[in-house]
């Protein structure tokens, strides 16, 4: 008896040690023929955002298949920066903001100084409080970035005004008012705007120390018009630095009768200075200015993904746009000026790079992969 039973304890274990080969191949050819769920991009075919680490982060694709890693602290920083600018820009609008001569003026003065005054801070103030939570990070940073050096521009010129404007004494449009810059006493408001400039050249300076660190990434539906938008941009540019070298608002020459003659002869007025007429650091701040505007309109439409394209653009449209509204506004609101041609031009170039804005937002929806 002890040998059958033998016999059958082993014929038992050679079919279950057959049995188990026969599962564990079949488990293997299986698992090497599943097939990769993940798409172009990294992005997976469940609609999952995969993280930097390779793991499902569980966030869903837009429809552009835009991926956003983690933000940094630092581009954060960045976005706090870019709501205090705009709450100080804000705030500039209603103290007084210089006394020149006997005359006191406000940047908020009238409800067309409002409605000008709110366009870039109101701006950012949105932009960087997306930026601070995090959202779309590459669309602030770029906003701020390009935002920086026409900021720094601006700063320069206002640190002139309040400081040493009275060392050439001129004649200047401030605040929509046409006066004599022989004497200036900083108010409120001009350090409001001061800090305002400066709170926004640090979120610049944050903006590009973060950038490479930040991930965000889409399919790229902005490629095939990049370099379209870009020849469009660099036209604007020149055409807005054009127009600032002259006063977007300007005293118009009088016809008065030669009694010699009996002819009506022009005589001309002394009006604002020009943008690169200015001594001292305002002619520094007008070339940053000139300079930041160039670079901008360069840059803008190579910065990836979309969005982020989208953001630069939009920093150099509404500083522009302000540019136009403000001289608007001055020959509105003053009868001793008069709206000029470059100023015109101001707010042609500024109408023109909101819709360039516009385009490469509305791209997403057009954009294929």
């Amino acid at each position: 008896m002890a040998g059958p039973d033998r016999t059958t304890r082993n014929d038992r274990s050679r079919g279950a040690t057959a049995r188990r080969a026969t599962a564990g191949g079949d488990r293997r050819p299986a698992a090497a023929a599943r097939p990769d769920r993940r798409g172009a991009g990294g992005v997976a075919a469940d609609g999952r955002v995969p993280s930097a680490r390779g793991r499902s982060a569980g966030q869903p694709v837009p429809a552009d298949g835009l991926v956003v890693g983690d933000v940094p602290r630092t581009a954060r920083v960045a976005g706090v920066l870019l709501v205090l600018a705009g709450l100080a820009g804000l705030a500039a609008l209603f103290p007084p903001y210089l006394v020149v001569g006997d005359r006191e003026l406000t940047l908020g003065g009238g409800l067309g100084g409002v409605l000008v005054g709110l366009v870039v801070p109101v701006t950012s103030v949105a932009v960087g409080a997306g930026l601070a939570a995090g959202r779309v990070p590459r669309f602030g940073l770029a906003y701020a970035g390009v935002g920086g050096p026409l900021a720094l521009g601006a700063l320069l010129i206002e640190v002139y005004r309040g400081s040493s404007s009275t060392v050439r004494p001129g004649v200047e449009v401030l605040a929509g008012e046409r006066v004599l810059t022989s004497s200036v006493e900083t108010g409120p408001g001009w350090w409001l705007a001061v800090a305002a400039l400066g709170l926004a050249v640090l979120a610049g300076t944050c903006a590009a120390a973060v950038w490479s660190r930040t991930v965000m990434e889409d399919r790229g539906a902005l490629d095939p018009v990049r370099s379209g938008l870009a020849g469009a941009a660099v036209l604007l540019g020149v055409l807005t630095v054009l127009c600032l070298a002259l006063p977007a608002a300007d005293v118009p020459d009088r016809l008065v009768d030669d009694p010699a003659t009996g002819l009506e002869v022009v005589v001309e007025q002394q009006g604002p200075q020009a943008l690169l007429e200015r001594p001292g650091l305002a002619l520094l701040g007008g070339l940053l200015l000139a300079g930041a505007v160039v670079l901008g309109s360069v840059l803008s439409p190579s910065l990836r993904p979309r969005l982020a394209a989208v953001g630069g653009f939009l920093a150099v449209a509404v500083t522009v746009l302000a540019a136009g509204l403000s001289g608007l506004r001055d020959a509105v609101a003053s009868d001793e000026l008069e709206w000029t041609v470059p100023g015109a031009g101001l707010l042609v170039a500024g109408s023109a790079y909101a819709l360039l804005t516009v385009l490469a937002w509305r791209l997403r929806r057009t954009g294929t992969g």
